[in-house]
């Protein structure tokens, strides 16, 4: 029986907190260490006998870790720590940054194969999963359009953006999808649609004390790849009212392929999701791709990765004849 997979969390917020109960429940894998940039002795685990160190530790636990998980965030984290812990660890982390994947991908990649690690980017559920439906999507139904819809959720990625905004103290952010656009989408339209045309964000603020709130909202709705290109509402409310009406972080959403195979037989595949925690479930990903890194790793395959390089068996515990017997 082979030795259970040693997992490391990077950051220990929503995500990290949703790694370690994640962990717990692969049987396969066992958590090496809990890293944060907070002082390790004020964080309380899940488990009271995960072990916590400090971020600057992590490079002294280098042999002790098979897989690091990388929790922090797209906007101002994931940029730095991704290429130099690539260099260190294999890692997978969850950069939702869509248009800036690319460049983020060749900033991994290069540290990781000069050191002969291996380093899974954007996994989680868009990108991850949606990303992996709409490429089945369109090999499938190659005369056909993609549709992506998110929502009504609350978003990891935007609301710390919001929250990383001068004169914020608080806030989250909520992608609404539009209803008449989803229903047009299913009959097989296929109707050309703007961005503006198929989300709206909320977004809920809480100012820090002098902060002018005009500026803030300038701020916010002007932020490039994650509010400019889409209607958006900004409203402030105190911090009791984040913490009462705003603590659930539910999220989900439609990837829908609409094509037609021959002229007379139009085609719909959906692929959805309702999400009561966004982050436990992104963390469950991050999980199942650790797995399939620590295999791709000791088979040598080495350098940046995203989900669409995985081949779907390395995600399970399974070996692939049981999956052959039981799944296919």
């Amino acid at each position: 029986m082979r030795a259970p997979i040693r997992i490391g969390i990077a950051g220990y917020g929503n995500l990290g907190r949703g790694v370690e109960a994640a962990v717990a429940k692969n049987p396969d894998m066992t958590l090496a260490g809990i890293f944060t940039r907070r002082e390790p002795a004020d964080v309380a685990p899940l488990h009271g006998d995960a072990p916590v160190f400090g971020m600057d530790a992590l490079a002294g636990h280098a042999d002790d870790i098979d897989v690091l998980i990388l929790c922090g965030g797209s906007k101002s984290d994931l940029p730095g720590q991704g290429p130099a812990l690539a260099a260190l660890f294999n890692t997978v982390d969850s950069f939702d940054t869509h248009a800036r994947i690319p460049e983020y991908f060749a900033s991994v990649d290069a540290p990781a194969r000069a050191h002969s690690k291996t380093a899974l980017i954007s996994a989680g559920w868009d990108p991850g999963m949606f990303s992996i439906n709409r490429v089945y999507g369109e090999a499938l139904l190659p005369d056909g359009d993609t549709y992506t819809f998110w929502g009504r959720g609350l978003s990891q990625g935007h609301s710390e953006a919001i929250r990383r905004v001068p004169g914020v103290a608080g806030g989250v952010q909520y992608t609404l999808p539009s209803e008449t656009a989803i229903a047009a989408v299913r009959a097989g339209a296929r109707p050309t649609l703007t961005t503006r045309q198929k989300h709206t964000r909320e977004c809920f603020v809480v100012l820090a004390e002098g902060a002018s709130a005009e500026a803030v909202r300038r701020e916010i709705v002007g932020m490039p790849h994650y509010f400019d290109q889409y209607e958006t509402t900004v409203t402030f409310i105190t911090a009791e009212e984040l913490a009462r009406d705003h603590a659930a972080m539910p999220h989900g959403g439609f990837v829908i392929r609409s094509g037609n195979t021959t002229g007379d037989h139009a085609q719909v595949i959906e692929y959805s999701l309702a999400l009561g925690s966004n982050p436990e479930f992104t963390s469950s990903v991050l999980v199942a791709y650790a797995r399939a890194v620590h295999r791709m790793s000791r088979a040598g395959q080495f350098g940046a990765k995203t989900v669409l390089d995985v081949p779907p068996g390395l995600l399970s515990p399974q070996s692939a004849a049981e999956l052959r017997a039981e799944l296919l």
